[in-house]
């Protein structure tokens, strides 16, 4: 199962962009779909259509793909992932519930990120967005995924080492992200 939604971020000129995000439900891993001040039916068509290519790739399809029912979302935007067989379920109006993990997702990623910094304009912002769910799919502990990231680069730091040991720490965005991994 695949979740989508949006969510916006204003910028210090108080321009309004709104963020695409997909998030698949079992494992967490978030695909950044793109950032726009004006999402029109043919952008959010052609991010779904670009999205549908990199998942050809993968051995098992998804069968559903939650979204709410913001108008943003066409019957073109379904149609795309009909076509692979996708059944596109729509949530109940006003219950954000009905799409918790991606509702999770955008509240981690203002909480964490966003609420940090100021956005100067879209391509700040994409920069910003590519870093954090870089570390978000590589490195940050999930509950759900038994404290391991969606995608496990290296090795955790939380196995027991060696008296000793030295641990190193990698910075993100200026110092407001911390990965820490042990020393070679």
């Amino acid at each position: 199962m695949m979740a989508v939604d949006f969510f916006t971020v204003e910028t210090v000129w108080l321009q309004r962009l709104y963020v695409l995000f997909f998030i698949e439900l079992g494992s967490r891993r978030v695909h950044l779909a793109g950032c726009t001040p004006n999402p029109n039916d043919p952008w959010v068509t052609q991010k779904a259509r670009q999205l549908t290519w990199t998942l050809a790739e993968r051995a098992e399809a998804f069968r559903f793909l939650i979204r709410d029912r913001d108008q943003k979302f066409t019957d073109r935007f379904d149609a795309v992932f009909r076509s692979d067989g996708t059944e596109i379920v729509r949530t109940p109006f006003r219950a954000p519930q009905a799409n918790g993990i991606a509702e999770r997702f955008v509240r981690t990623i203002r909480s964490e990120c966003l609420d940090w910094l100021l956005i100067v304009n879209q391509r700040h912002l994409e920069r910003v967005l590519g870093v954090f769910i870089d570390h978000y799919s590589g490195h940050r502990p999930h509950r759900a995924l038994e404290l391991t990231p969606p995608i496990p680069r290296r090795r955790s730091f939380l196995v027991a080492t060696k008296h000793g040991a030295h641990v190193q720490r990698r910075d993100g965005l200026g110092g407001l992200l911390h990965e820490y991994r042990v020393a070679a």
